[in-house]
């Protein structure tokens, strides 16, 4: 099948490489202009575009998708449908309805739960039991159109963000090439009730409020691994916090309860957490052991509070 793909990071690459591997004639491929990073902040492909040169497919880099000239070379293509994976730019109606199959989009969420930017983050800061991939059917309305097919798992009492969008990941490349092999499909309207949104992630949500429990706070860490890292306040310095659990133990919030090579036990709102990674401005991923090695931590320390 001819197809345009339209997507930017590692999760879209995963699916364009699926789709590639399954023979459609990827016809055009669309992703974010290359953008600076690294210490030289030189200007790096994104993930699609990288995987789009390795198999010679011309690559389409527009600023926006609403001027004619953009849109004249998506329809000049002639596909029958396109794919959208995290692509990071708006689809004016004209774009949604070039292909003879419209859009179809590839969301980290079981919709109309999570619609949205960070759906994989918004899932695990809500406790959520259950994540999954819906394909769905693009219109004007942010996640809101129809869906083709649905697939879900278990958010698991370790994953993290990073894991779970390597799962997630893997889990759309596979349906979408389901999808496009069974075209076309029947869709089903979203419902009405229980949608949400999954806001973008501020770096400022990052900080940890000891206030909270310690359940809370364990899926904060996680939902904030690996970007941009879950941070808390000691003597004034950031303090990133990367790996820890819940303890059934109590104390006065912030107050470090007890420390060993293992970990550092530190009271929350209600319960403690134990933590076994950490890392200082500047530094390092460290476990606990090595950590303390450079920056003696004792009980009856106490980390910084935020006012209420």
């Amino acid at each position: 099948m001819k197809l345009i793909f339209a997507g930017t990071p590692a999760f879209a690459a995963e699916a364009l490489a699926a789709i590639i591997a399954a023979g459609h004639e990827v016809a055009l491929v669309l992703t974010q202009p290359d953008r600076p990073a690294g210490r030289g902040m030189a200007l790096q492909p994104s993930a699609v575009k990288q995987v789009a040169m390795v198999h010679g497919i011309e690559v389409f880099q527009p600023q926006s998708l609403k001027d004619a000239d953009a849109q004249s070379r998506v329809a000049e293509v002639g596909a029958a449908v396109m794919v959208v994976a995290a692509y990071g730019l708006i689809l004016p109606q004209a774009v949604l309805d070039m292909p003879r199959f419209g859009c179809l989009n590839i969301h980290a969420s079981l919709l109309p739960r999570w619609r949205g930017a960070a759906p994989i983050q918004r899932a695990l800061l809500a406790g959520d039991a259950e994540t999954g991939v819906c394909i769905m059917q693009m219109e004007a309305g942010l996640d809101t159109g129809p869906v083709l097919l649905r697939e879900a798992f278990p958010i698991a009492a370790d994953d993290t963000t990073s894991s779970l969008h390597d799962r997630l990941a893997t889990l759309g490349a596979r349906l979408i090439v389901e999808a496009l092999a069974a075209l076309p499909l029947a869709a089903e309207t979203q419902p009405a009730e229980g949608v949400t949104y999954a806001h973008k992630i501020e770096k400022a949500e990052a900080l940890i409020d000891w206030r909270r429990s310690a359940g809370e706070l364990d899926r904060h860490i996680r939902a904030f691994n690996p970007f941009p890292g879950a941070q808390a306040r000691f003597a004034g310095q950031t303090v990133k916090i990367w790996q820890a659990s819940p303890l059934a133990v109590n104390g006065e919030f912030g107050r470090i309860l007890a420390v060993d090579r293992k970990q550092v036990a530190v009271a929350c709102g209600e319960g403690a957490l134990a933590i076994t990674e950490m890392q200082k401005a500047g530094g390092k991923r460290l476990p606990v052991q090595q950590f303390l090695a450079g920056h003696p931590l004792q009980a009856g320390d106490r980390f910084d509070i935020e006012p209420a």
